[in-house]
């Protein structure tokens, strides 16, 4: 048997727009997309990682009343979630092509212990570190 992380998630205000941003900017593909009622179960994946998944899932019903959900919102919004971290094989390349494609940068590529980074976030406020690894690691 099998054992090991699937799925994580990130809270998403909108999951469409989620969506087309990790689909059509980030070159994500489409995993699973379904619904139950107002309930949506939908997860992306990256092109070379095809058994892992990244959930986009928006707070509410049925897991969180609405008042919690308003919150988590609100802590994405603002860029409270920790950073998720795509790892490139050359960050300030992935930089150009990701904003030719609309993606906004928090950061321009930076040098930074013997690797090469740069910050972004999604539509929701979800932050995000794309690191080039260190020459030889």
């Amino acid at each position: 048997m099998n054992q090991g992380i699937n799925v994580v998630g990130l809270y998403v205000d909108d999951q469409d727009a989620a969506l087309s941003f990790y689909v059509d900017k980030l070159g994500f593909r489409v995993h699973t997309d379904v619904r139950n009622g107002a309930y949506r179960w939908l997860t992306v994946q990256h092109p070379e990682q095809p058994t892992f998944q990244l959930g986009l899932f928006a707070p509410g019903p049925p897991v969180h009343d609405e008042a919690t959900a308003q919150t988590l919102r609100a802590m994405v919004a603002k860029g409270a979630m920790p950073p998720l971290v795509l790892s490139v094989a050359d960050c300030r390349a992935s930089y150009e092509q990701l904003m030719a494609r609309g993606v906004e940068f928090t950061q321009e590529p930076v040098d930074r212990y013997g690797s090469v980074d740069a910050g972004f976030r999604d539509p929701a406020g979800n932050g995000w570190k794309m690191i080039q690894a260190a020459a030889g690691k």
